[in-house]
């Protein structure tokens, strides 16, 4: 028999916690829809959602630091639906399956970590070299380094078999 690790034994999967929630809460259905429902970030009107401040801050940002971000190619924007369709539910499930220890999000985890690193590798390869390249590298590595950094932990962390589960004690 195996028995469930408690949550506060398992500190290492609050901070995945909380990536997994930022990311859904904050990353995949404001920030990436706001890459999605603005065509052209230099004409347009305000939607319903995300807020006037999300779209600011993402131009902000764009403008600042990121110009892949405001030139929205075809395939930047496939990796934005990436994340709205597969990521963003995948975060959901995952919050879920972390915090109670079902130990079959495993898999799902390793999908879900390669894609997320191969996107973040093309992503970063435009900003070095494509023809949308920024000029602040550091600042733009360390940025997208986060979506590098946490499915490395992951993978890392679901490589047990029983990343959530231990031994029953004998009674």
């Amino acid at each position: 028999m195996r028995e469930v690790i408690p949550l506060k034994e398992r500190k290492i999967d609050w901070v995945i916690l909380a990536f997994f929630f930022i990311n859904l809460t904050f990353i995949s259905y404001q920030v990436d829809t706001e890459q999605l429902v603005i065509k052209d970030p230099d004409h347009f009107e305000y939607p319903v959602w995300p807020l006037p401040f999300i779209i600011d801050a993402v131009h902000w940002w764009g403008r600042s630091f990121d110009p892949a971000l405001m030139a929205r190619p075809v395939w930047y924007k496939m990796t934005i639906w990436i994340d709205q369709i597969f990521f963003g539910p995948f975060y959901a499930v995952a919050l879920y399956a972390f915090t109670r220890g079902r130990e079959w999000i495993r898999n799902w985890c390793f999908l879900w970590a390669a894609t997320l690193m191969t996107n973040v590798t093309i992503i970063l390869g435009e900003e070095f070299w494509g023809e949308h390249a920024t000029n602040h590298r550091v600042i733009v590595t360390f940025a997208n380094a986060w979506w590098f950094l946490f499915p490395a932990l992951v993978i890392a962390r679901m490589w047990k078999d029983h990343p959530f589960t231990r031994d029953a004690k004998a009674a």
